[in-house]
């Protein structure tokens, strides 16, 4: 639309210039026609013989018509009315004054606008005239200035209709240079929002020989970044096992030692490898956060770990239920997914009374980009609204008789920031606690 708005500015500023430049050359052409007979009036007048007699006609009938428009007048600067000899079109009256006599400047050719004696608006030219030991004369010659404004408007017409048939064509030749002409780039567009949705990995389709480059290097990023975060994950697995194998040698030890230092042996093993597991979780999902194309169901997983739930906390009897949205998809790894709403619904287990509801509200952020909130509802004791925030630091349990490290929410909170999502907690509904956890994705 931009380029419809500045075609139709360039066309209205050079329709001001042209309708400027023709009314000041209509002007001029006027003025010629004027000057002739200011010229014709010139000659009589230093013709041999008394200046002050009649002059002849000047060759154009609407000078003897009362009152037509077209005027002439002769007389000497100072001049009484009596004096001044005129057309008989001026039917006794006077011409304006362009110069004041006596003002410098005599002997110029002036032109100017006044009124006739009728009060018609005049196209008026003053001449003067040095005819030496016989005096100074001032010729004046007047038409009328609607001949003028009638051709300059008539010009106005015909250029507000041609510049008007000429922008809408330009118009419409722009819109259809936009829509067929940058096609390529719209559907280069279409084809990396549906790789950013996880429908597709890499760019296809044919494209015209000057985007077809683009869209080959646009695939070659994709398969290097691929390639980047597969060597990470690699890297990790391997730095996994090879920490995880000396602990587990450690604890294992520390088991069948007896006394206070292999008790003390076996709690720091634990935290370490608590501690191991955390940061290679977050390093894991931090070279796979931002892998393009990875979507994940979320109702499967949401399923699969309400029945591991229920089964774990078989001797409470929860109720644990889970209404989503069909086709609700996460933009991420499964296994994420799973460790985040699995921590969050081993939490609400843990201090739900009998009940804990799953559900799922989507946030469309524009046309292309969404959001879901996962929501989290127990029947428990609930938390104070200053507690909810401590909850979700790394290592902070409010109540140490439960089972856990910790670590469990804080790992949520960050796996969640690094999908550029959220954690918090509220009051729930049900009377207990309330895990709003908010990740991208949104419907098939």
């Amino acid at each position: 639309m931009s380029a419809v708005f500045w075609s139709f500015a360039i066309l209205l500023i050079s329709g001001l210039i042209l309708s400027t430049l023709y009314r000041d050359n209509t002007e001029r052409a006027f003025d010629q026609r004027l000057l002739v007979y200011a010229n014709t009036l010139a000659s009589n007048l230093v013709a041999p013989g008394d200046p002050d007699r009649d002059l002849g006609p000047v060759g154009d009938p609407r000078f003897e018509l009362p009152l037509s428009g077209w005027y002439w007048q002769v007389g000497r600067p100072d001049a009484a009315p009596r004096d001044i000899r005129s057309s008989k079109s001026l039917f006794g009256g006077q011409l304006p004054v362009l110069t004041p006599p006596g003002d410098e400047g005599f002997g110029q050719i002036r032109r100017g606008y006044g009124r006739a004696p009728d009060d018609r608006e005049l196209r008026i030219i003053e001449r003067d005239i040095d005819l030496g030991e016989d005096g100074r004369f001032v010729i004046r010659v007047a038409g009328p200035a609607d001949e003028i404004v009638n051709d300059v408007r008539r010009f106005l017409f015909a250029l507000t209709v041609t510049f008007t048939l000429l922008g809408l064509a330009l118009g419409f030749t722009t819109l259809l240079q936009i829509r067929f002409g940058l096609r390529p780039l719209a559907n280069l567009r279409r084809a990396l929002g549906a790789i950013r949705r996880g429908e597709a990995e890499r760019v296809v389709g044919e494209y015209p020989r000057d985007i077809a480059p683009l869209a080959k290097d646009l695939n070659l990023l994709l398969e290097t970044n691929r390639e980047i975060l597969e060597r990470a994950r690699t890297q990790v697995g391997n730095l996994a096992h090879a920490l995880k194998t000396p602990l587990s040698i450690i604890v294992n030890e520390a088991e069948n030692a007896p006394g206070d230092v292999a008790a003390r042996i076996r709690e720091q093993a634990a935290v370490m490898r608590d501690q191991v597991n955390y940061y290679l979780d977050r390093a894991r999902a931090a070279a796979l956060a931002g892998t393009l194309g990875t979507l994940t169901d979320v109702e499967p997983v949401i399923d699969g770990l309400t029945r591991t739930f229920a089964k774990i906390y078989r001797d409470k009897d929860l109720d644990i239920e889970a209404e989503l949205p069909a086709g609700l998809r996460f933009r991420g790894e499964r296994q994420d997914l799973e460790e985040m709403a699995g921590n969050l619904i081993d939490n609400a287990a843990k201090w739900a009374a009998s009940r804990i509801v799953v559900t799922a509200e989507i946030v469309q952020e524009d046309d292309e980009r969404s959001r879901f909130r996962l929501l989290i509802d127990d029947d428990g004791p609930g938390l104070p609204e200053a507690a909810r925030t401590e909850m979700i630091k790394r290592g902070r349990r409010l109540d140490e008789t439960k089972p856990g490290s910790g670590l469990g929410l804080s790992i949520v909170k960050d796996l969640a920031v690094l999908y550029r999502g959220a954690l918090r907690l509220d009051a729930s509904p049900l009377g207990g606690l309330r895990a709003v956890l908010e990740l991208p994705g949104g419907r098939k």
